[in-house]
C-alpha cells in the first residue's frame, strides 16, 4: 500500500502498539487479525493522505544484484510499470488488490477489513483486474 518498506514497518509497529493498548478493553466481536488489518489499513490511508515528497541530499548506495545490468533494468522497469498501474487505480480498487493479491487475504477477511460486503469486494477486485489487464496489455505509445 505504501510502496516504502520503512513506512510499512512504522505502520506495523503502530498497529501492534495500538493493539497492545487496546487489548485490556478488546471484546472479540471479530477475529483479532481482521481488527489488526483494519487498523493497519486505516493507518496506511492516513499516511498516504499526509505523504509529501522526500528530497534527498545524496543518492542512496546501489546494491549489487546477481542479474546482468540489462536484465536488472528490464526487471525494475517491469516492476515499476506494474506498481505505477496499481497506484493509478482508484483508492478502493487499489486497497482490494493490495489486500487480496499482495497480502494474500481471502475475500471474506479482506471485505471485513475494508468494511464492505464480500460481493462489493469481488466487484472491486473484478474492476481492478480488468483495468490492470487492459493497461498492461495495451501497447505503449512510442511516438512513432
Amino acid at each position: 500500500m505504501l510502496n516504502d518498506r520503512a513506512e510499512a514497518e512504522d505502520v506495523t509497529q503502530e498497529t501492534f502498539l495500538r493493539a497492545w493498548k487496546a487489548l485490556p478493553d478488546w471484546e472479540p466481536k471479530a477475529k483479532f487479525s481482521t481488527w489488526a488489518c483494519t487498523v493497519a489499513l486505516n493507518l496506511c490511508r492516513d499516511r498516504l493522505r499526509k505523504k509529501k515528497p522526500i528530497l534527498m541530499d545524496e543518492l542512496p548506495e546501489r546494491l549489487d544484484t546477481a542479474l546482468r545490468p540489462d536484465e536488472a533494468l528490464a526487471s525494475s522497469q517491469a516492476k515499476a510499470n506494474i506498481e505505477a498501474k496499481i497506484a493509478a487505480l482508484p483508492e478502493r480498487q487499489r486497497e482490494a488488490i493490495s489486500l487480496c493479491a499482495l497480502e494474500g487475504m481471502g475475500n471474506i477477511e479482506a471485505a471485513k477489513v475494508m468494511d464492505v460486503s464480500v460481493r462489493a469486494l469481488e466487484s472491486l477486485l473484478a474492476r481492478a483486474r480488468r483495468s490492470l489487464r487492459e493497461t498492461l496489455l495495451k501497447p505503449e505509445d512510442t511516438g512513432v
